[in-house]
């Protein structure tokens, strides 16, 4: 191991590896995983409910669409477990690249599937399969990248050092939304006056999907260039390495798999209320054909471009609080803020009150508190847990609460909002971060805690010896 300097700042590397690649490697690896999970988010809102199911009403199509975007998220655990056990006893990087290919493969696909009006029930069943497929490969692509920045970073920086994937999740938003922009721009799409038989629905959706092959060449390239991280290659040769991680995990690590789990829930709770949900309920019709807010998708479009801005600004702060402050204290300040937004959903998205300017207020605000939520995670989840269930441990707590908050969240929001109002759709949000509060309380702070499993051991020795 040795040290560079990136900037200003010193940070360790692994066996030679530059800092810079490590960075490219873990950023633009989650970049490529958001861009094609976000591109399939946007789809099941716009393109989906009309080309994979179409019988029935619009509210049952898209809560049908809805419902394959939750499916993913449901395969994202199994992927944790699978590619975790694999980056727990083969390697970090071996487990990147595969990851990377499962979901770039699927992704492609997505783009060749034939519609409903061609092969029938065949279609959806299709898209459900490869959407399982993406959610498998993305439940191991963000422990993964998490664990290649966290693991060779200097002590003390390592909330910084682990934000690069994070950064990744609004860099591949900026990505997949800017596709659909500069799509519905050129093709002259229209959200309002949907015409099936034009450019946008017949050929033109495809093309972002199709794009992330290039942009997996580009991410293969970069993640076969790198070797082991230290503190993994150091536990293997302490011969930590165990037999079955997933029953490590659940025998001896439970209770850091109960706490990582519901301190991400309200993380993605927020963000797939504020996007996926807040895009059908922004174009959707307004009264008396729909519940919506009658927005131009076009509009809605910038008005998420501008928001996610302040994501991406956002997240290296909060990775620097989480060194400065701690763990604990910058999650506590960020999810009372998250529980007093949920709040600003009445005043802010009423139909009959809303406006454009209450509607990019309420995009700014969320995706700005969404940065300081999602900033630390990937120092938060991966310390919870020892080295030779890292991958594991926090790969599952992750995705779990990607369950019980991204994956039920669209569809909760569509239906709270369509029965009794946006108003409910904020308590919910609220519910949801009064939940991670408590988790949050409950957690150990880990800013100062050791990665190496043997300093872990002389730790604990030494504070029993002091009690």
């Amino acid at each position: 191991m040795r040290v560079s300097r990136l900037g200003t700042e010193e940070f360790d590397t692994s066996d030679g590896v530059p800092r810079g690649r490590i960075v490219i490697a873990s950023m633009v690896g989650t970049t490529i995983e958001f861009y094609d999970f976000y591109i399939y988010a946007t789809a099941a809102v716009s393109v989906f409910p009309l080309l994979f199911f179409p019988k029935g009403n619009p509210t049952t199509a898209l809560l049908a669409s809805l419902a394959t975007f939750g499916l993913a998220f449901v395969a994202r655990p199994l992927g944790s477990i699978l590619f975790g056990h694999f980056g727990d006893r083969v390697g970090r990087k071996a487990t990147l690249v595969s990851s990377l290919l499962t979901m770039g493969i699927g992704t492609f696909l997505i783009g060749l599937l034939p519609t409903y009006s061609q092969i029938g029930l065949i279609a959806p069943v299709l898209l459900a399969l490869l959407r399982f497929c993406q959610g498998l490969a993305l439940g191991g692509e963000w422990s993964g990248a998490a664990l290649l920045a966290l693991e060779t970073a200097a002590p003390g920086r390592r909330g910084r050092a682990a934000m690069w994937p994070q950064l990744g999740a609004p860099v591949g938003f900026l990505l997949a939304n800017g596709a659909f922009f500069a799509l519905t721009l050129w093709l002259g799409h229209s959200t309002e006056h949907a015409d099936l038989g034009g450019s946008f629905y017949s050929w033109g959706w495809r093309i972002p999907f199709l794009l992330s092959a290039v942009m997996v060449a580009v991410g293969l390239y970069v993640r076969l260039r790198l070797v082991e991280t230290p503190v993994f290659t150091r536990a293997l040769a302490r011969g930590e390495r165990v037999r079955a991680p997933l029953a490590e995990v659940i025998r001896n690590n439970w209770r850091p798999l109960i706490v990582g789990t519901f301190v991400m829930l309200a993380t993605y709770t927020l963000f797939y209320v504020v996007n996926t949900w807040t895009l059908s309920y922004g174009i959707g019709a307004r009264p008396p054909k729909g519940t919506g807010l009658g927005i131009g998708y076009m509009n809605f479009l910038r008005m998420q471009l501008i928001s996610v801005l302040f994501f991406a600004a956002l997240v290296p702060v909060a990775g620097r609080l989480a060194d400065r402050f701690g763990r604990r204290s910058t999650l506590l300040v960020t999810t009372l803020a998250l529980i007093a937004y949920g709040a600003a959903f009445g005043p802010l998205l009423a139909v009959g009150h809303a406006t454009h300017a209450s509607v990019l207020v309420f995009l700014i605000v969320g995706m700005s508190l969404m940065g300081l939520s999602f900033g630390p995670m990937s120092a938060v989840l991966p310390e919870l847990f020892p080295t030779n269930v890292r991958y594991t441990g926090s790969g599952i707590a992750y995705n779990l609460a990607g369950i019980l908050g991204a994956g039920v969240a669209p569809f909760v929001a569509t239906w709270l909002a369509a029965s009794y109002g946006v108003a409910w759709v904020g308590l919910y949000l609220s519910v949801s971060a009064l939940v991670t509060l408590m988790a949050v309380v409950t957690m150990r702070e880990t800013k100062d805690r050791p990665l190496d499993t043997e300093n872990l051991t002389a730790l604990a020795a030494t504070t029993a010896a002091k009690s």
